[in-house]
């Protein structure tokens, strides 16, 4: 009888064991997944930059500076993405953003920029990509933060140490990235 509960005892904490693994594998594949939808529109948005830029371009009096942070901006987007550098990242997307605010708010003082057909159909779909981003952004690191709390609570971190699941980085931005855009200095 003492063997059978033994037995019993043990495939139960086997089944559990079993049970807290593929659930860090769930939730492992979430955050994956997570990243993966953001890839997504930040390759499409990554697209849509150069036809925003060379629309401004045929504007030769429309601030050269903008553009080349924009072009700058979305190179190192590119980089952090394809290097998957979460920290790295967030302060291109940062800069990306702003650079974003400026080319748009300095369009306003170009009126013919702002009438043209093509430049407008591109600034809704790059704003649309950026909406996306924000809230695929936020499924991400929800995503993250279930992931890193899964591996640290008793007993799943038990199981997370004996598989190597490990910790995964929040998306986060620095608080001058995070700031409204100077309007005022845009047009002075």
């Amino acid at each position: 009888m003492g063997t059978l509960i033994f037995f019993g005892i043990v495939a139960v904490l086997l089944f559990y064991g079993i049970g807290l693994y593929n659930h860090l594998v769930n939730v492992k594949h979430a955050v994956a997944k997570a990243w993966a939808n953001i890839d997504v529109l930040l390759k499409q948005r990554h697209d849509e930059l150069p036809k925003l830029v060379e629309v401004c371009k045929q504007y030769k009096q429309f601030e050269q500076a903008t553009l080349q942070k924009i072009i700058e901006a979305r190179s190192q987007v590119q980089s952090a993405r394809e290097r998957q550098d979460i920290p790295a990242l967030g302060q291109a997307e940062g800069a990306l953003r702003m650079g974003l605010g400026s080319i748009f708010a300095v369009a306003e003082a170009y009126p013919e920029l702002k009438a043209n057909e093509n430049f407008m159909q591109l600034q809704t779909r790059i704003t649309s990509l950026e909406n996306g981003i924000a809230d695929r952004r936020e499924l991400y690191n929800e995503s993250v933060n279930i992931n890193n709390v899964q591996i640290e609570v008793f007993p799943a971190s038990i199981i997370a140490r004996l598989f190597n699941f490990g910790e995964k980085p929040l998306l986060e931005f620095s608080a001058s990235e995070k700031a409204d855009v100077d309007m005022k200095s845009l047009f002075s």
